[in-house]
């Protein structure tokens, strides 16, 4: 049986909220996103949910302390809108708990009144890409064509697979609860231990043109040394991530949320 600890730090009234989701994957591009805006806003966060399906692990803080791996959500109000942001350690570690653990991420957006969803990820490639593109698809037409421009092409069949993680399964689940929900997907190495900063900087580039964040893109390149020293620390800790990515033998490539 699934169990999941909701430790809530606030209770925000939020009206029609655009979650943003990024969680870790190939490249770690949402989960770069995610902790620079959160950072970058001071976010205040909302709750921590830890998990049995998360990994059987802990990790070691700089106090010499342990933590359970947590994912988290924060949220900040920019010129009137309602933000929420989704970032953490961890994915659930098998297709029910990854199923699971995305309807209680719906149930939980849907109390704060959301009304539009993006996810966050990475395209997996067989070699480090000079300038990334970025791509989305979504389960609605008009997220589509909101969303792309000169810098998101919406052309992704037979770019990759099967979008694998929660951030595929939102898109298809919000479907099911008439919450229109978008993903945007920047190309990066495919190589588990590999951070794609450069695919993070295009899609937060996006995200702070459409949501007018008012971040400054270029700091996340500054800042690359310490979030690569985190985030390839913990990745290391968990040990390998699981072999999703370059399919053998063929030219398509795969995708994890």
């Amino acid at each position: 049986m699934n169990n999941w600890r909701v430790n809530e730090f606030c209770k925000p009234k939020l009206k029609d909220s655009i979650f943003i989701e990024g969680l870790p994957g190939i490249g770690n591009v949402g989960k770069v996103v995610i902790d620079f805006i959160v950072d970058e806003l001071k976010a205040e966060k909302i709750c921590e949910i830890t998990s049995n399906t998360f990994p059987h692990s802990v990790f070691v803080n700089e106090e010499n302390l342990v933590e359970l791996p947590k994912i988290e959500l924060f949220y900040k109000r920019i010129e009137g809108r309602d933000l929420l942001f989704m970032g953490g350690d961890v994915q659930p570690i098998d297709e029910t708990s990854s199923y699971d653990f995305s309807e209680k991420v719906l149930d939980l957006i849907q109390d704060f009144g959301t009304k539009e969803i993006i996810t966050l990820g990475g395209i997996g490639l067989g070699e480090i890409p000079k300038k990334p593109k970025i791509y989305c698809t979504g389960n609605s037409k008009d997220m589509i064509e909101k969303y792309k421009g000169s810098k998101v092409q919406s052309k992704l069949y037979g770019v990759v697979g099967p979008i694998v993680g929660v951030s595929g399964l939102l898109l298809g689940l919000a479907s099911q609860r008439k919450i229109n929900a978008i993903a945007l997907l920047a190309e990066t190495y495919g190589h588990p231990m590999y951070l794609g900063v450069k695919g993070a900087k295009e899609v937060l580039g996006v995200l702070n043109e459409n949501l007018s964040l008012g971040v400054n893109v270029d700091k996340l390149e500054k800042e690359i040394a310490y979030i690569e020293k985190q985030i390839t620390k913990r990745s290391k800790e968990l040990g390998d991530l699981p072999k999703m990515g370059l399919k053998k033998g063929s030219g398509q490539v795969n995708y994890i949320g």
